[in-house]
């Protein structure tokens, strides 16, 4: 019977400690320690907020980026396309130029002859 009473002695005893931790006074000493733990959870919050933010605009960078290449190599292609010969002929047509047919003439006589 004295070991129950000893056991029950001890229970008792580690409730009262418990009442000790959440007594008005350990509450009031502990105020900076939870104003901390609340500012940990705000910037916790406020990071996931900002990286979800910067995620959003790095695939919205990397879409402009992918649209702007796409762009640059039709526009390139293009003119690749429009530098030819035979489509620089088509293009001056109209301006009454036409493609020399026959070889063009030098006009001094001394830069032909060789030394």
């Amino acid at each position: 019977m004295e070991e129950e009473k000893k056991i029950s002695a001890q229970s008792i005893g580690k409730k009262l400690d418990w009442k000790r931790f959440l007594s008005h006074e350990w509450v009031v000493r502990n105020i900076p320690f939870f104003l901390f733990l609340a500012l940990l959870a705000v910037l916790y919050i406020y990071n996931g907020h900002y990286a979800d933010k910067i995620t959003r605009k790095i695939g919205a960078t990397e879409k402009h980026i992918k649209e702007l290449e796409y762009e640059y190599k039709t526009i390139k292609s293009e003119v690749i396309f429009r530098s030819k010969a035979s489509e620089l002929v088509k293009a001056v047509e109209p301006l009454g130029l036409k493609e020399l047919t026959v070889a063009p003439v030098l006009l001094d006589s001394t830069i032909a002859k060789a030394p």
